[in-house]
Formats: C-alpha cells, sequence, structure tokens
C-alpha cells in the first residue's frame, strides 16, 4: 500500500508539471483521512474519442487532424517534461467545448505514466505489461520499456479509429498484441 501511494503522489507530481492546453489539469492531490488517494481536476465539458466516434462515425480528415495536432502538443510537452504517457487512446483523449471554443482536445488519464531519464524513479511496477492491447506499441508488448515513440505509436492507433472507426487489429487481446509486433497495419483507406 505504501509503494502504492507513493506511486500516486509521483504521478501527481509529474501530472501538476504539465501546463499544455491540450492536457487535463491538476489542481491538487493527496490522500484521504480514510487513506484513499485522490486528485482534484479540472471539470471537462465533452466527449471521449472512442464515444464520439461510436455515437457519430468516423471524422472527418480534416477534423481528425485538428484533434491528433493538439494530442501532439499535450504529449509533446510531456515527453519534454520527461513524462510518457503509456496509455494512449481514444478513451484518453476528451474533445471537449472550453469557453467558446468547440472540439479542444484533452489528454487524460497519466495513471500508467512512467518518468523517464537516469535515476528518475518508476510511476507504475517495473516490469509490469501496462496498457490497451489495441493501441500498445510493439516494444511494449515484448517487455521493452518504450519511449517518446511508443505514445507517438499509440496515437497512430487513435488516428486509425478515428478515420476507420475501428482500432488497427481486433480480436482476443494477446492475439491483438501480437499483431502489433509482427503485422503491418492495414491502410485506413482499405476500411473507409
Amino acid at each position: 500500500r505504501d509503494q502504492a501511494i507513493e506511486r500516486f503522489r509521483r504521478e501527481a507530481r509529474a501530472i501538476a508539471r504539465l501546463a499544455s492546453p491540450h492536457t487535463v489539469r491538476l489542481f491538487d492531490f493527496g490522500v484521504s483521512d480514510a487513506g484513499s488517494p485522490f486528485y482534484v481536476m479540472e471539470l471537462l465539458d465533452g466527449l471521449d474519442l472512442h464515444s464520439l466516434v461510436e455515437r457519430f462515425g468516423p471524422l472527418p480528415p480534416e477534423r481528425a487532424v485538428a484533434v491528433l495536432r493538439q494530442a501532439c502538443r499535450s504529449l509533446a510537452e510531456a515527453h519534454q517534461a520527461g513524462l510518457l504517457h503509456r496509455d494512449v487512446k481514444p478513451q484518453n483523449v476528451l474533445l471537449c467545448r472550453l469557453g467558446l471554443e468547440c472540439d479542444v482536445a484533452k489528454v487524460v488519464d497519466f495513471g500508467l505514466a512512467r518518468s523517464v531519464g537516469a535515476g528518475e524513479a518508476q510511476i507504475t511496477a517495473e516490469g509490469a505489461v501496462t496498457g490497451t492491447p489495441a493501441y500498445m506499441p510493439p516494444e511494449r508488448v515484448l517487455g521493452e520499456p518504450g519511449d517518446e515513440r511508443s505514445d507517438v505509436y499509440a496515437l497512430g492507433g487513435v488516428a486509425f479509429f478515428l478515420l476507420t472507426g475501428r482500432a488497427p487489429f481486433t480480436g482476443e487481446p494477446m492475439a491483438v498484441m501480437i499483431h502489433h509486433v509482427r503485422t503491418p497495419p492495414p491502410l485506413p483507406s482499405s476500411l473507409a
């Protein structure tokens, strides 16, 4: 339990350093009197990309590119701060309304994040294979730590989903992870 609480605190401190308008803002964090960790984050008025596509269908390429560029800015800042998201997927990118602005992308859920760099402590357990199989980069499937390119690979899977309405590979989780290692993804134009 103490190790989990410490990982939670390190994650919260790492997220709190991020200031991109395309990253969910963390206002406070701590551990309640009952011993439960908590975050105080901004309230977002929007819909995650998975729900959006499920409800309205694939996005037109121009809109998908606009959303992805914003997600790239969030991840770029996280990477510059030495933080890997490690669970980039449609459910972790929200399309929000902020004031008069619509279609503002916000990257959320840094729960599997990992600090990178010499001497940095892991936020998740050492050697754990974590993430979502449909968007997991090959190096993570193979148990390697990965780097910034891992998040970019997963964001490519999100782009595929936005344009086609499905993940690059589907099926049983283990089979999907093996596909990420061995199989080139289909062209989005072959499905949409």
